[in-house]
């Protein structure tokens, strides 16, 4: 099988943490989801440093473990810890107080998000979108939640139909850890990164998670 292009535009970068943080300072989005793991914790240690108009934003959640926000394992937890706390966005929405079914009315009721910032991943898994996971499918709800074996905690997560709302769909990737993944999407295999779509899509990361083997 033909090597396939990554769903989107991908643009390879030094400091995919500094990147990601003046890409959203050119684009003043006034509403954004934000993603959890390790690499967005850097991203928003480095979105924090930016002259954002932080006023205007609306803040959302992709996915969310099923967690107290005081947790370790909380996304909004973390997201609050490293950035929001310091930054008054005009709105929190937080994902695990409202629960699946409050959450998808709030994003429904949305003009659609403008930012989906999202992460990939060793298995190829985004947002909390998991291989071979019912969510994978839904094609109805914006909010579900789902789990699977190989990873702690149920979560609440975005379908694929809430991120194709969004104007920008932004994952950023970075490490050779992330290569392996990707070569399995440019491989034409139907991960759940393969599945992205919004009006747009950037891939936005490193020369060892996106340059050419």
């Amino acid at each position: 099988m033909a090597d396939v292009e990554l769903p989107g535009q991908t643009r390879i970068v030094d400091d995919v943490p500094r990147a990601f943080a003046r890409l959203l300072t050119e684009l003043t989005p006034r509403s954004i989801a934000l993603s959890g793991g390790e690499l967005a914790h850097r991203c928003y240690t480095a979105l924090r440093r930016e002259a954002l108009e932080w006023s205007v934003v609306e803040v959302y959640f992709g996915d969310e473990r099923i967690v107290p926000v005081e947790s370790d394992d909380s996304n909004e937890g973390m997201a609050r810890r490293i950035l929001l706390d310091h930054v008054s966005p005009r709105a929190v929405h937080s994902m695990v107080a409202a629960g699946a079914d409050a959450y998808d009315a709030l994003v429904r009721a949305s003009a659609g998000i403008d930012i989906v910032h999202l992460g990939l991943g060793p298995d190829g898994h985004t947002a909390s979108l998991f291989p071979g996971t019912a969510a994978v499918d839904e094609r109805e709800r914006l909010v579900v939640e789902n789990g699977d074996g190989a990873h702690p905690h149920r979560r609440l997560t975005f379908t694929f139909p809430a991120i194709e709302r969004a104007s920008l769909a932004v994952v950023t990737v970075a490490g050779d850890d992330k290569r392996e993944p990707i070569r399995r999407i440019r491989a034409g295999e139907d991960l759940p990164g393969a599945r992205i779509r919004a009006q747009k899509v950037l891939w936005l990361g490193d020369r060892a998670a996106l340059g050419a083997d």
